[in-house]
């Protein structure tokens, strides 16, 4: 069944349902790693080509998203029936050079806050994963053991 329409408690998203999910909110966290300790950072993003844009000041989180092999994305969203997240593992990519920095001005993504982030940063995926919860009363125990 489908896993938009799927009743069943916890249904995985295929890579497109994720996507689409992903277009439809701007806010997300970044997760890497600095000496050793995990750092998370909410972002506002958007989905650009099958990549994950956002921006930023000079700092930790560009310098941790720049620095490290591989980042962790998560955003998700709810409402009062049913609930998803999504999951993206990949490399981040400061953006560098008049040609990337149009194109990513063409995103239109401007920062939520009044600070400068003058810089680009490209979550290009290797892999994503995404569930989608349906809200409810948790069963009985003679339920689950029958």
């Amino acid at each position: 069944m489908d896993a938009t329409t799927s009743e069943a408690p916890v249904t995985e998203l295929t890579e497109g349902q994720c996507w689409e999910r992903l277009a439809g909110v701007s806010l997300g966290r970044l997760v890497t790693t600095v000496d050793n300790w995990t750092e998370i950072f909410p972002v506002n993003f958007v989905v650009q080509g099958k990549t994950l844009l956002f921006r930023s000041a000079e700092g930790t989180k560009l310098l941790t998203a720049v620095l490290n092999e591989h980042v962790v994305f998560e955003a998700d969203d709810h409402n009062v029936v049913e609930g998803w997240s999504v999951v993206v593992r990949g490399k981040a990519r400061l953006l560098s050079g008049a040609t990337e920095t149009a194109e990513a001005n063409r995103a239109g993504l401007y920062p939520w806050v009044a600070t400068a982030k003058s810089r680009f940063v490209r979550i290009t995926p290797q892999s994503m994963t995404g569930r989608r919860f349906v809200f409810g009363p948790e069963p009985d125990a003679t339920e689950l053991s029958s």
